[in-house]
């Protein structure tokens, strides 16, 4: 009998990907079509009778060895209710995704979040910055207390991760329990994922505990100083460092990703999109935390 159903919002129009992988692995699962992805979720959770239940998107793809790894570490960890593991850039992915995904594995691109996109180690105290919903297995008393804000998207699993921890349920993340995801496939479409996980992180928290990360506020501020640059540096050319400092970073992080990944074209592109991740996520931050007490009011 299988102890893992694997649960699937699925968007109006959007194409199944993961069914092959999931038919290979033999995997119970349940698709839940709407156009609010956390309620999708909830609903198709609320229909799961097995022990396990396991988040994914329509274009996850599972490896073969996916459930026996997953089961395999439950049995080896009993304390731990939630179980997550990075999503790995698919090997046919468009060249746009492929120098995406180089970025998001980046600490200059994704920072200490990074590891939800390759991340080499296990961690036993795990929290939000490491998991996400394309990878998300969960023990059946965590869904009877804890359930995927419906008023968030994107960016609803943060919250339910940290809502879990907040809890007191166990979290872990393991590199072994990798699955395959698609990445955007435009610049154009990752600009926009980027500009709404700015823009939802202000639902998630206040602007002060956000402060207590600054990996999700620095790039707010380095907009802010982008806009201000030309009366900063009439004030005085030392406030140019700042924008030079960024400039070497990103030089060399995109010079070592292209080494990495034996791809030298990369190179051409990677300060680009690591200047569109932080340039949109700070507009995204800047807006969401502007209009979050109008809405409020509203």
């Amino acid at each position: 009998m299988k102890k893992i159903t694997a649960v699937i919002p699925k968007g109006p129009g959007r194409v199944l990907e993961a069914l092959d992988s999931l038919n290979e692995n033999n995997l119970p699962f349940i698709v839940q079509e709407g156009l609010n992805t956390s309620k999708n979720r909830n609903i198709a959770a609320s229909k799961v009778k097995t022990e396990f239940t396991a988040f994914i998107n329509t274009h996850t793809i599972l490896p073969k060895s996916w459930e026996k790894k997953v089961l395999n570490f439950f049995e080896a960890h009993p304390e731990i209710d939630i179980l997550g593991g990075p999503q790995l850039t698919h090997p046919n992915e468009s060249y746009t995704g492929k120098v995406t995904g180089y970025a998001l594995t980046s600490l200059f691109g994704a920072a200490t979040s990074s590891i939800r996109y390759g991340g080499k180690k296990t961690i036993l105290n795990a929290n939000e910055k490491h998991l996400t919903s394309a990878n998300l297995i969960c023990k059946s008393p965590v869904l009877k207390k804890i359930k995927f804000d419906e008023s968030i998207y994107p960016g609803e699993d943060p919250k339910f991760i940290s809502d879990a921890k907040s809890q007191g349920f166990k979290i872990a993340y393991s590199p072994d329990i990798y699955v395959f995801h698609r990445r955007r496939n435009s610049i154009k479409e990752f600009a926009k994922q980027n500009f709404n996980y700015g823009l939802t992180r202000p639902k998630k928290e206040s602007f002060f505990q956000s402060l207590k990360h600054l990996t999700f506020t620095i790039p707010a501020f380095f907009t802010f100083y982008l806009a201000l640059f030309p009366v900063l540096f009439l004030i005085h050319p030392i406030l140019l460092a700042p924008l030079i400092l960024y400039i070497i970073l990103s030089l060399s992080f995109s010079t070592h990703l292209s080494i990495k990944n034996s791809d030298f074209k990369a190179l051409l592109l990677l300060p680009f999109i690591f200047f569109t991740i932080h340039i949109v996520y700070g507009l995204g931050f800047i807006y969401g935390t502007l209009t979050k007490n109008k809405k409020t009011k509203e």
